[in-house]
């Protein structure tokens, strides 16, 4: 099923024809709950994988405030609250039995951190031919994006890890790939598998990306029009290729290439919802109407089940020189 943005609720380049360079494309992903193939582009799903190929692991140190769980615990504590939200309660009656709420208990409770390498956990796959203006290597027609799903001591956040690769070279798919023995305890760096739904969205700077002087006047004209500049008119939330950064909690700093030297430009955006109280104009047209019955534990907003930090952005950023370069990843 498509995802259609909306209409911006007012042309801002009609007020400030000024931003009309400024424009840049952005491709919103929309994951949506699904069953991806390898063959597909995803959030969450399998990796088109060579079987001789060697997967990726973390060796870097974690930022261990929290024991983690196991990859199956997690999955297993999902299962029990998706069955528990989904079926018919009376007014009053607890969500989960005292028997259920004990074995919750236990999965939650967590082990001590594993001393060997941590195998990383597929966060996306994005065909070149899904996503417009997406480029890579050359001959490469897709990316994907793994991480540790552990906060990291110098980030507080997973380690990413981008692969490109030729899909026509992958002859002999890895069936069964290794997976992480540590994730996070609260399951927030373990994507649902959803189907994703690329569509081109023009965006604008972030006010903290725009002169003072123009930023204070947009602020003004803001507060008369009835339409607030940076959540409804600027930067599309959710995850999505290309476009412009959604700073919000921290100021733009310098970003360069450490291999040039080149300013860095924004490639992957992987966010906590695709909306929240503050932009709801950014709804797609077919998730407007909510759902006649209970629908478990994935939220409408965020059907992969990600959290960054406190509900931010994790933004991964690209050499425009060469994709082979370093990228760097930003909460903001």
């Amino acid at each position: 099923m498509t995802r259609t943005t909306p209409p911006r609720p007012l042309d801002v380049t009609s007020a400030f024809p000024e931003l009309r360079p400024l424009a840049r494309r952005a491709v919103r992903l929309h994951p949506r709950r699904g069953r991806p193939t390898r063959f597909e582009s995803s959030v969450g799903g399998p990796l088109l994988w060579p079987a001789n190929e060697d997967w990726p692991v973390c060796t870097a140190a974690h930022d261990g405030w929290e024991k983690p769980v196991s990859l199956e615990d997690l999955r297993s504590r999902r299962a029990l609250l998706e069955q528990a939200w989904l079926r018919p309660r009376p007014p009053g009656q607890n969500l989960l039995s005292a028997e259920e709420a004990a074995h919750l208990a236990a999965l939650e409770e967590g082990h001590a951190e594993h001393a060997g390498p941590n195998a990383l956990l597929p966060v996306a796959q994005l065909y070149l031919r899904d996503v417009p203006g997406l480029t890579g290597p050359a001959g490469a027609d897709v990316l994907q994006v793994l991480w540790c799903p552990l906060d990291h001591v110098e980030t507080s956040m997973p380690a990413v890890h981008l692969v490109w690769r030729t899909a026509a070279d992958v002859v002999d798919p890895l069936d069964v790939p290794p997976e992480p023995v540590d994730v996070d305890r609260d399951g927030s760096y373990v994507p649902e598998p959803c189907a994703v739904h690329p569509e081109i969205v023009t965006e604008y700077p972030s006010p903290l990306e725009l002169p003072a002087e123009l930023a204070n006047r947009l602020h003004e004209w803001s507060s008369t029009a009835n339409c607030h500049y940076q959540y409804e008119l600027s930067v599309a939330p959710g995850w999505k290729v290309g476009g412009w950064a959604p700073w919000s909690f921290c100021d733009p700093w310098p970003m360069h290439c450490t291999d040039c030297g080149a300013e860095l430009q924004p490639l992957l955006t992987i966010s906590s919802d695709e909306w929240d109280g503050g932009n709801e104009s950014w709804i797609p047209l077919e998730d407007r109407t909510p759902h006649p019955g209970p629908v478990g534990l994935r939220e409408p907003s965020n059907p992969p089940m990600v959290l960054i930090g406190r509900g931010y952005n994790m933004q991964i950023y690209r050499c425009p020189k060469s994709p082979e370069h370093s990228v760097l990843a930003n909460m903001q």
